[in-house]
């Protein structure tokens, strides 16, 4: 029972390295393009550790009014389903509200349900201050110019265009993260071939360096694969953990601005 909880209590976590590990890259090396997203978009992905369909993450992009501005706002649900669901119930949601142009957020929200453990957080962004304000300690933190949260940063990664990376690139990152600020580091792995639900795609390597130790054996031992063509987003990611492998897939997706693009 200790290690199914040790699985899956990490699916947010996880589902958030998906989008915070992988894609929240400050890359100003590489030119702006035209956004690859439109409001409407939703992304849906299996989690799953072995044979076990563990749990489901979903993105939704949304445009929203906030303080009298029009932005964008995506959210993220992770949840345990099956026989997961039965053993130990997690449904953790984050939620960004995002500037349109810059991609910088405004406001970013943390709800979390594991178990019996309950946590929620709202974080509210100045960048004219760089200053972030945290209910969650109801504390003003001092921070970097232009930082970003987990979910708004893959949409910030997504407006570059990615064939300016060259292989072995290492790209820093810095968001805000539980109260704290969070450096990461990308390395850009160059475009494989990947099997996917819908066929064999072009895609995207990243290798983020993770922390190991907690949940990871190494800091080698996440890879996540996003799709070469117009839209750039997440195929796969495969996490190799202390306890075993988690692979998350793309299982629908709805709304893209471009055609996904399949190989065969």
């Amino acid at each position: 029972m200790n290690k199914i909880k040790n699985i899956f209590s990490g699916l947010i976590v996880i589902t958030g390295l998906l989008i915070h590990s992988a894609l929240l890259c400050q890359p100003t090396m590489v030119p702006i393009r035209p956004k690859p997203y439109i409001t409407g978009e939703k992304l849906t992905f299996a989690l799953k550790y072995g044979p076990i369909h563990g749990g489901d993450a979903e993105i939704e992009l949304r445009q929203a009014r906030l303080n009298d501005k029009t932005v964008f706002h995506a959210k993220v649900t992770a949840k345990t389903v099956g026989v997961t669901e039965k053993l130990y119930s997690i449904k953790d949601i984050f939620e960004s509200y995002f500037d349109i142009n810059s991609s910088l957020p405004y406001k970013a929200i943390r709800n979390v349900k594991e178990g019996n453990y309950r946590s929620y957080c709202e974080l509210i962004f100045h960048h004219k201050d760089t200053t972030v304000y945290s209910s969650k300690t109801d504390s003003l933190y001092k921070v970097i110019p232009n930082i970003l949260d987990i979910l708004s940063s893959l949409y910030y990664l997504r407006s570059y265009n990615p064939v300016y990376f060259k292989t072995g690139d290492i790209i820093p990152v810095v968001t805000f993260w539980d109260d704290e600020i969070f450096p990461f580091y990308l390395r850009y792995k160059g475009t494989e071939i990947v099997k996917t639900k819908y066929g064999k795609m072009k895609c995207h390597r990243f290798d983020p360096v993770v922390e190991p130790g907690r949940v990871f054996k190494s800091e080698d031992d996440l890879t996540v694969w996003f799709s070469a063509d117009k839209n750039f987003i997440p195929v796969k990611a495969k996490f190799e953990l202390i306890v075993g492998t988690l692979k998350c897939e793309l299982e629908q997706y709805t709304n893209l601005r471009y055609s996904l693009t399949i190989i065969e």
